[in-house]
Formats: C-alpha cells, structure tokens, sequence
C-alpha cells in the first residue's frame, strides 16, 4: 500500500481508468456479437444495422486505444466479409 500522498492518488484514479477501459471492451464485445448473431439468424437488413454499429464501435475502441489499430482494421475486415457472404 502506498504511504505517499500522490501514489495514493495514482491509485484511485488507475482504479477508475481500468473500470473504464473494463465497461467499454465490454460494450464492444456485446456489439460484436449483436453482428455475429444477426448474420447467424440470416437477417440482412438486421445485419447491416448491426454492422454499421459495430464498426463505428471498433472504430471509437481503436481512437481511444482500446484496440491497436490493425487489429480493428482486421475486425472491420471480417465483418465486411460476412456481410457480403450473406447474400
């Protein structure tokens, strides 16, 4: 446990940071697999909602470093992928 009194406060405020990062690749997470059910259940026009969604998401996940930016560019490919594999 820290005795200094800045330490303490880094503390706290890395608590509240890795909180945050924990709910947004959380909320992303639950749009991917929003995507993933969507082309599953063979629903096109729900689908493409859902893709839009989901890239907006791994895009605002990649500019906030949540996610390094190939590894989005790779999701976003992948999606795109399934979503023109529907038809």
């Amino acid at each position: 446990m820290p005795n200094i009194k800045s330490a303490k406060k880094r503390v706290k405020v890395n608590a509240v940071k890795a909180m945050n990062n924990q709910m947004a690749k959380s909320a992303l997470k639950t749009t991917l697999k929003k995507f993933d059910t969507a082309v599953a259940a063979g629903d096109k026009a729900e689908a493409t909602v859902a893709y839009t969604t989901a890239v907006k998401a791994v895009d605002q996940a990649a500019a906030k470093h949540l996610l390094h930016k190939n590894n989005a560019a790779n999701k976003k490919s992948k999606m795109t992928v399934k979503l023109n594999g529907m038809a």
